[in-house]
C-alpha cells in the first residue's frame, strides 16, 4: 500500500499556508489555542481556541500574532475574528489555581478546555509551542504558531485582548500597581510597587519575584500564598467553574471562565519557582 504523499508547507508561504494545506488533506475544521499571560507574575492566565472558515471569510483583516499587533489593532482583529469564526471559546485561569497546580498544568488545562468548549468539532489541532492530549481529534505544536497558522493567530489575540481588558479592570481595584499599563508582567515599574507595596491577591505567590516581595520566598512554591483571608479570599473576577467534558457538541460559544477539575500532572519543563516573561511586550 503506497503512502499517502508528503505535503510540505513552507513558513514563507503565509498565514493561512498550514491551515490550507490541511484543508486539501480532508481536515476540514481546523482549531487553534493559545494563552496569554504565561510570563506575567499577577492576573490570570487566559487560553483561547478558534476556527476560522474556509475560503475568504477566514481571512481576518489584519490578522497577526497579537504580541506584533499594536493594542487598538488587537481590539478590531478581536472584533473580526468573533465575527468570522466558525466557533470561538476563552478560559480563564486566576492566579490561585496557578499557584496551587502550577504553570505548565494550568496551562495545558486551559488550552485543553478552550478546543473542548467549541460549539464545531475540530478535524485537527493546531497548539502554539505546546502539545494538548486527550482531545480526541489529531493534532500538532507548532513553534511561534500565533506566527505561522491563522488559526492559531486568532487564538492569540482572543487570549490577549480578553487578559488585557480584565487587567485593565483589576487596576481600578489595585491602582498602586499599574496593571493597565503593564498587564502584570514584570517591568521596572510593577518591581518597584511590589517592593514598596508587597503582593496583592492578584499577584502569583508562586513566582520567585512576588515570594520575595512578601517575605515567604523561604516556603514551598505552593505554601506561599498567605492565609490571611484578607489577601486570598478576596473576590475574584474570575470566579467561574466550566465543568464540560472534553468536546461536547452542545458547550457554549465564546465561553468565559475558569478551567477546573483537571487532575494536576508533573510540570516538567516549566519549574513553578521561574518567574517567566514569555511575552515581548
Amino acid at each position: 500500500m503506497l503512502a499517502p504523499p508528503r505535503t510540505v508547507v513552507r513558513r514563507e508561504a503565509g498565514l493561512y499556508a498550514l491551515e490550507q494545506a490541511l484543508q486539501r488533506r480532508g481536515f476540514r475544521n481546523v482549531a487553534g489555542a493559545d494563552e496569554a499571560g504565561r510570563g506575567a507574575c499577577a492576573g490570570p492566565l487566559v487560553a483561547a481556541a478558534a476556527i476560522l472558515p474556509e475560503g475568504k471569510r477566514g481571512e481576518v483583516p489584519g490578522l497577526a500574532d497579537s504580541k506584533l499587533l499594536t493594542a487598538a489593532a488587537r481590539e478590531r482583529v478581536y472584533d473580526e475574528v468573533v465575527a468570522r469564526a466558525l466557533a470561538w471559546s476563552v478560559m480563564i485561569i486566576p492566579p490561585t489555581e496557578v499557584d496551587s497546580r502550577g504553570l505548565h498544568v494550568c496551562n495545558l488545562a486551559a488550552m485543553r478546555r478552550a478546543l473542548a468548549s467549541l460549539t464545531v468539532r475540530p478535524d485537527y489541532v493546531l497548539t502554539d509551542g505546546f502539545p494538548v492530549d486527550g482531545l480526541g481529534v489529531p493534532g500538532l505544536a507548532v513553534w511561534k504558531g500565533d506566527r505561522v497558522a491563522a488559526c492559531v493567530a486568532a487564538a492569540s489575540v482572543l487570549a490577549k485582548v480578553t487578559r488585557d481588558r480584565l487587567m485593565v479592570e483589576l487596576d481600578s481595584k489595585y491602582p498602586h500597581y499599574g496593571f493597565a499599563v503593564h498587564k502584570g508582567y514584570i517591568t521596572d515599574e510593577h518591581s518597584t510597587a511590589l517592593t514598596r507595596h508587597g503582593p496583592c491577591a492578584e499577584h502569583r505567590f508562586s513566582y520567585v519575584n512576588v515570594a520575595a516581595a512578601s517575605g515567604r520566598g523561604n516556603r514551598p512554591p505552593r505554601a506561599r500564598r498567605p492565609a490571611d483571608p484578607a489577601v486570598v479570599v478576596a473576590p475574584s473576577l474570575f470566579d467561574v467553574t466550566v465543568t464540560e467534558p472534553l468536546l461536547l457538541p452542545e458547550a457554549a460559544e465564546g465561553t468565559v471562565g475558569v478551567a477546573s477539575g483537571e487532575q494536576p500532572q508533573p510540570s516538567p519543563s516549566v519549574g513553578e519557582d521561574e518567574a517567566m516573561e514569555g511575552e515581548t511586550r
